[in-house]
């Protein structure tokens, strides 16, 4: 079960006009498509927008809306957050997501892309630690992140400064590797004990 590829599901969590997460979401994808050992599902928030009103029982409309998303958060082993930095924190959109589901998290390690000005949107990464910590998630310690990222990338998410471009990947393949650890431990101990809280 360890040999076969895990389901990384990647969460691009702005859904702000002109933003910039699909710029971050190509590169990662390039730093993904190198390796055999993940299959990537990305989960655009800009193209599965959640009702805002929380209910244990939706109704037609809002079931439909999550019947689009949450299969794909319970199939996943693991999780990829990109993120920008709002206010200090993260968006509400990846909020809604979060408290929208429970199960989906649990005993899955999650890894954080953040992108900001000076931060390089490292505080949302902060608030966002203890929220999958309540989720029963495991969150990576290494993160990735892209201080005062415009103008350095070109259309298709490629780093325009070749040597921040090489760190960066080099970034990306300590958090991957850190994840893929996590994403197959836990995923055979689901398999074997299943998890409860």
């Amino acid at each position: 079960m360890s040999d076969s590829p895990y389901r990384l599901a990647v969460v691009v969590a702005s859904t702000r006009e002109g933003r910039f997460g699909p710029t971050v979401a190509g590169w990662f994808a390039e730093q993904t498509a190198q390796r055999t050992d993940i299959d990537v599902d990305v989960i655009d928030l800009a193209d599965h927008p959640l009702p805002v009103n929380l209910s244990s029982d939706p109704g037609p409309e809002a079931a439909a809306l999550l019947a689009k998303v949450s299969p794909r958060l319970a199939e996943a082993d693991a999780f990829v957050v990109i993120t920008p930095e709002y206010n200090h924190s993260y968006p509400a959109s990846v909020k809604n997501l979060i408290d929208w589901h429970y199960t989906q998290w649990q005993a899955k390690p999650v890894g954080f892309i953040s992108y900001g000005g000076l931060s390089g949107g490292l505080r949302a990464v902060e608030h966002l630690r203890p929220v999958f910590a309540e989720l029963h998630a495991v969150t990576i310690r290494e993160t990735i992140s892209f201080h005062s990222p415009w103008g350095k990338f070109d259309e298709n998410g490629r780093h325009l400064d070749e040597e921040a471009g090489t760190a960066a990947a080099g970034a990306a393949k300590v958090m991957l590797d850190q994840l893929t650890w996590w994403a197959l431990a836990l995923r055979e101990a689901r398999a074997t004990r299943p998890y409860g809280n």
